[in-house]
């Protein structure tokens, strides 16, 4: 876990875009070590490479979007997602649209595009960020915060006036075999009133019962409902994943979230970043609770980056 991976060779795909209804193509090729996720539009030519980066996040209603030069990319963190869960630290994706395919609304197709060719390691160690002391944002309806632990952890909570939502919580320990087996099939879901009223408006042109859990007043309308019960938090679970990738490498902190969404997570990231007492960033990492359940680092264990240390949503 602790080196840099790849993808063995090139893969692609052919879906709808959520927004524009429009057949997307995206190629994924090996990334380079330290290169970082990036995205290139093919279908434009010159300035079309966006680095995901939580710098570059231009959009946070409805998906996420980064841009840079005046170009962007949205829906980006089902994808950005798979690449975590699957231990993915560089890679290229091409797509000829501005938005990434949607797919089954869930992370589980590039999940398997990626278990298809397979991931390599890189001969280089992954930087990591270590959580110190807690950093936390908030708005009116919803918080996030991520707190000092010995390993990535999430706790989530989602509070929906629907008889069929209403309240969920669900903890988890971040591994990849956790994030196949419970979070990657977690599909986007949303409100038929609402989805109406944004097709009207051109916007979720590509969005249907084959890539999003479709709730009226009173029911599920997908005919085979649910992947499991709790598949609502489950994916909210699967954008944070995704969105917090956008830092660049791997947390070692426990994020707790309330209510939380795109725009909360993005401003977590840079919160984080404006406290550098917080954190700090390692190469190796070795942590354990003492016995008064602080996290303790066994300091001959990892190496200290002191240079990198002194520098209304209705889709869900």
């Amino acid at each position: 876990m602790y080196q840099q991976r790849t993808i063995k060779c090139e893969i692609g795909c052919r879906n709808v875009g959520l927004h524009s209804g429009r057949k997307v193509s995206m190629k994924i090729r090996p990334g380079g070590v330290d290169s970082g996720i990036s995205f290139v539009r093919t279908d434009l030519n010159g300035n079309n490479i966006v680095k995901a980066d939580f710098q570059n996040v231009r959009g946070t209603t409805l998906a996420t979007t980064i841009g840079l030069n005046g170009i962007s990319v949205s829906t980006v963190e089902h994808l950005l997602s798979a690449f975590s869960g699957m231990g993915v630290d560089n890679a290229i994706v091409e797509v000829d649209s501005p938005e990434v395919p949607i797919m089954d609304g869930s992370s589980l197709p590039f999940v398997n595009l990626l278990k298809d060719v397979g991931t390599q390691t890189q001969g280089k160690c992954r930087k990591l960020l270590v959580i110190e002391k807690p950093v936390s944002v908030s708005d009116r309806d919803g918080s996030a915060k991520i707190v000092p632990s010995a390993e990535f952890r999430i706790t989530y909570d989602i509070d929906f006036e629907h008889p069929l939502i209403g309240k969920q919580s669900y903890d988890m320990t971040f591994s990849d075999e956790v994030y196949e087996r419970e979070i990657c099939a977690a599909r986007t879901f949303g409100f038929l009133k609402d989805v109406e009223y944004l097709q009207a408006k051109g916007l979720a042109l590509g969005g249907s019962l084959k890539n999003a859990v479709v709730l009226d007043e009173r029911r599920i309308i997908n005919k085979d409902g649910l992947r499991c019960h709790d598949e609502f938090v489950k994916h909210k679970i699967l954008d944070a994943i995704g969105d917090l990738s956008l830092l660049g490498m791997p947390i070692i902190g426990h994020f707790i979230a309330y209510k939380s969404g795109h725009k909360l997570n993005n401003l977590l990231l840079k919160e984080l970043m404006e406290h550098k007492e917080c954190w700090k960033v390692v190469t190796y990492y070795n942590g354990k609770n003492d016995q008064d359940g602080n996290m303790s680092l066994n300091v001959p264990s990892f190496k200290i980056l002191d240079s990198i240390n002194n520098q209304k949503p209705v889709m869900y």
